[in-house]
């Protein structure tokens, strides 16, 4: 007997797979070599019968799991936990108060969110790591002077070109196109 969220299923078999993806480069004279190894996702069939008064409740229950992408937790001869992939069910004459079983079951990672996220939007600017990213030019008031219009003297003018030429250091968030 096995369980899955607590149900109890008659399981007769399970097939646990442990894949890796090995990726190869040719190359011009005998085998390719392998540069890198990386672990999949683990999977599980599984198969067997539910039998007894409240299979049909199990059998709705199993497709709701499924269809919602939600996590069960499986206990047999290994314990696994994931979501179910593929659901299949049997209905013959050869079982009489129930139906014949199989699944597959894959192994998952949720991802959650940072807990900068869920702050409101001034405070989640201010906590923020900054990092400096260039140089800015400031803007000065004389060219806003220039705008209005207004008569200016040699020394402004002079002082305004020199307010041009300083710079300002500007700060990206990292993870940010510019950063």
């Amino acid at each position: 007997m096995a369980t899955i969220n607590g149900h109890y299923i008659l399981i007769e078999t399970e097939d646990p797979n442990y894949a890796n993806e090995v990726t190869e480069q040719p190359v011009e004279k005998g085998v390719a070599i392998a540069d890198h190894v990386q672990r999949l996702g683990r999977s599980m069939a599984v198969s067997g019968y539910v039998v007894g008064p409240n299979a049909s409740k199990i059998r709705a229950d199993l497709i709701n799991l499924s269809d919602k992408g939600k996590l069960v937790h499986y206990v047999g001869r290994n314990s696994f936990v994931g979501v179910i992939t593929e659901l299949t069910t049997s209905h013959t004459y050869q079982v009489a108060n129930g139906y014949a079983v199989s699944f597959t079951l894959k192994e998952i990672r949720v991802a959650e969110t940072s807990a900068a996220g869920k702050l409101p939007a001034p405070i989640r600017s201010q906590a923020a790591p900054i990092i400096n990213s260039g140089t800015k030019k400031k803007k000065s008031k004389a060219d806003s002077k220039k705008k209005k219009k207004s008569s200016s003297t040699k020394k402004s003018k002079a002082k305004s070109k020199k307010e041009k030429e300083k710079t300002q250091k500007v700060k990206f968030k990292p993870g940010s196109k510019w950063g």
